[in-house]
């Protein structure tokens, strides 16, 4: 074994950016807090939640076995230490023994153990991106009560980052009716334990006394400050009432009401780029006009997105190129500038294509047909102002080449079904998974583990690169291989569009304090350090 062992004795890490403490008075407990997030947990499982806002509830009450400093490297958290055999296949890790989930159960290595065995059976996981990545594990062994031993099938790089951050469930959770939607009854180890849920209304989480194991990167050790914390899924008017004081601090910020807090001496703003693959428009090479090359081209060749951007959220979004986040290791920036805005071009593209002919409304047509386009967006992601984003887009592309972008935005069980059909043009979506797992996911084939291979591609070379990144633990390797899948990907075969890289933004009371991002994925991170001033 390579031992990678990490200790509690490492002490305090520095969080990417600063916490929101304004004030020279020492943390205090105490109180309550009202929190106005985008996105409301669905469900309320967190191995079984793909959507990345939401952690910002989850992760006050289900912890993992590993944390992250700033560049990456790991830190004990419910794991003192972990190992990685030299070939990547064997992964030892250590558990504190001193750690107890909300409802009494101890942490111990069967309790981790289940949950790894839980996340392999396609009866609890299926359709998940963790049922597709706990696949590659052979085995999960206890030689004894604080060690537990995943061995898989063969070597995978990106395994340690899912292991370390899978969050761990207590093991009378399996036998409870809530098990899939999620609830009180699926206890976990955080500093807050769910006292109540509304759906579509609120969660109401209350302060674990007896919590205290938090991780290196945390601010302080024992039991958070805030006594509760309401979340409110507030997807419209959390703006309004921060300002008007209802709320205590938000999340997910749109560019229009940045301003409000930028320079308020009441209030307090921060923002983050997100780790992960950028929000992009994967086309679909299965179906529609988008299987042929040349209109996907002119597709990416022909937006201009930056103009968009600026328009919809007044400057206060960074423009996307490539198949991940300027943020991760593995990014490359070689296509920065390097296609768009090319109408000239992409016009030239679609007639080679034989989309020639007009019909009445202006629109591309060839055989009769219209050259038209479907997008699907998942209504659990309309976020961000992303359907005013596509709707500029929509507009862009019929005056600009002619093609009909027909916008669909679904629930989760219509989404489901059509993304298993592949009978779409587009689907919208972005992802903040590290270590490559984003990429495998939008870019394995969809039966090999591509969870969210939206564009539908199984393409040798790009299987090739993703098996050479997965071998080797070597992350300039790992960027070589991802940075010649990057430009096969984007500029030759035209399987996405990237628009833009997710941030989260936080604004909050001054009275707030200790709110931040967590380190290295660079979202807003749990209630944990928050504290209160008089107000």
């Amino acid at each position: 074994m390579i031992a990678n062992s990490i200790t509690l004795a490492l002490g305090l890490a520095c969080l990417l950016s600063t916490s929101a403490t304004l004030a020279a008075a020492s943390p205090r407990s105490g109180g309550s807090l009202t929190y106005g997030v985008e996105t409301e947990p669905a469900p309320l499982n967190p191995q079984l939640n793909g959507q990345s806002k939401a952690e910002v509830t989850l992760r006050n009450v289900w912890e993992s076995l590993l944390a992250r400093r700033t560049d990456g490297s790991f830190v004990p958290w419910l794991a003192t230490g972990y190992e990685v055999s030299p070939d990547g296949k064997v992964y030892r890790f250590t558990l504190r023994r001193d750690v107890t989930f909300s409802n009494g159960e101890k942490l111990d290595a069967n309790a981790v153990a289940e949950n790894f065995r839980h996340v392999q059976d396609p009866k609890y996981c299926a359709g998940t991106s963790i049922c597709a990545l706990s696949a590659r594990i052979a085995s999960v062994e206890t030689p004894d009560n604080d060690t537990v031993v995943i061995t898989l099938k063969q070597g995978y790089a990106p395994f340690l980052s899912f292991a370390a951050k899978l969050q761990i469930l207590a093991p009378a959770s399996w036998h409870s009716p809530q098990l899939k939607a999620g609830g009180k009854e699926i206890a976990g180890t955080g500093p807050f334990i769910i006292e109540s849920y509304e759906k579509g209304q609120q969660l109401t989480l209350v302060r674990n006394p007896h919590y205290h194991w938090a991780p290196a990167t945390a601010h302080h050790q024992g039991p958070a400050y805030l006594e509760r914390v309401t979340f409110l899924p507030e997807s419209s008017v959390r703006t309004g009432a921060l300002l008007s004081g209802q709320l205590d601090v938000i999340e997910g910020i749109s560019g229009n009401d940045a301003s409000e807090f930028k320079d308020s001496a009441d209030f307090t703003y921060q923002h983050a780029l997100n780790t992960g693959t950028p929000y992009s428009l994967f086309l679909n090479v299965d179906y529609g006009p988008t299987r042929d090359v040349k209109v996907r081209q002119a597709l990416l060749q022909g937006l201009d997105i930056d103009p968009l951007l600026k328009s919809v959220y007044r400057g206060e979004r960074t423009r996307a190129w490539g198949i991940t986040s300027p943020v991760d290791p593995l990014y490359n920036n070689d296509l920065e500038g390097q296609y768009g805005n090319n109408p000239t071009a992409a016009n030239k593209l679609l007639d080679e294509a034989g989309w020639q002919a007009r019909d009445g409304e202006g629109f591309r047509s060839k055989d009769g047909q219209r050259l038209s386009i479907e997008v699907i967006q998942a209504q659990a992601t309309v976020r961000d102002q992303r359907d005013v984003l596509l709707q500029a887009i929509q507009a862009q592309a019929r005056q600009r080449l002619g093609v009909e972008i027909k916008l669909r935005y679904v629930d989760s069980g219509t989404y489901a079904d059509v993304r298993n059909s592949g009978h779409f043009g587009s689907i919208a979506n972005s992802n903040t998974e590290t270590d490559g797992i984003d990429i495998e996911n939008h870019y394995r084939p969809v039966k090999a583990g591509g969870a969210i291979n939206y564009s539908r591609v199984n393409s040798p070379e790009i299987n090739g690169w993703l098996d050479q990144a997965a071998a080797t633990l070597d992350i300039n390797q790992r960027r070589k291989y991802y940075s010649q899948l990057q430009h096969y990907a984007l500029t030759q075969q035209a399987l996405a569009i990237p628009l833009y890289e997710p941030e989260d933004q936080i604004a909050a009371a001054r009275y707030v304090h200790g709110v931040g991002f967590r380190s290295y994925k660079q979202m807003p991170e749990n209630a944990y350090d928050i504290w209160l001033s008089d107000h």
